[in-house]
């Protein structure tokens, strides 16, 4: 039986039989698939579509924020040497002010230096006058002591007149009189 089905069988002309029931059954098939493997596999293919949309929108948002912080940083860079070259500005300031605050107080300085020195030299200059002022008055009266010694010595009208001088000073006299010779 099984033998006669097989010569009987041909696959480009098929029994109505076996082509109903080959229909029933494969559509049967395609209605199991599509209720269990092709709705997930869908589902798969949309969330995994989905997955990639939103990957596609962060890594959109992520070059934006990207372009967005060089921007910032380059904002920040550039306010940072402006910043730097003004405290720059403001040492090379500081420094000539220092430089000149320092170069004129060594003037004033060294101005006060002269002057004292001017007035030290003057003070010396001045002592020394009087030194040898000083020399020369000592010279000058020890000179006209022994000059009086020796007239007064050979003269006896001096002697007398010394004596006269010494006695008005006694009496409170200041005044010498004039001499009489």
């Amino acid at each position: 039986m099984i033998a006669t089905l097989l010569v009987d069988f041909s696959p480009l002309k098929p029994d109505f039989g076996l082509l109903f029931w080959s229909t029933v059954f494969f559509s049967l098939f395609w209605l199991l698939v599509g209720k269990m493997a092709f709705k997930p596999i869908v589902k798969a293919l949309k969330d995994r579509q989905e997955d990639i949309r939103n990957a596609l929108d962060a890594a959109r948002q992520a070059r934006s924020e990207m372009s967005d912080l060089k921007a910032e940083n380059e904002r920040v860079l550039a306010e940072a040497r402006e910043e730097k070259m003004e405290i720059i500005k403001e040492a090379k300031v500081s420094a000539n002010l220092l430089v000149a605050e320092a170069r004129d107080t060594a003037k004033a300085e060294a101005q006060r230096i002269l002057q004292q020195a001017k007035v030290d030299i003057e003070t010396a200059k001045m002592a020394a006058m009087v030194d040898v002022k000083n020399e020369i008055g000592a010279m000058a009266l020890q000179i006209a002591e022994k000059v009086i010694r020796k007239q007064l010595s050979d003269q006896p009208s001096n002697v007398a007149y010394i004596q006269q001088l010494m006695d008005e000073m006694d009496r409170g006299g200041n005044r010498a009189p004039s001499p009489k010779a």
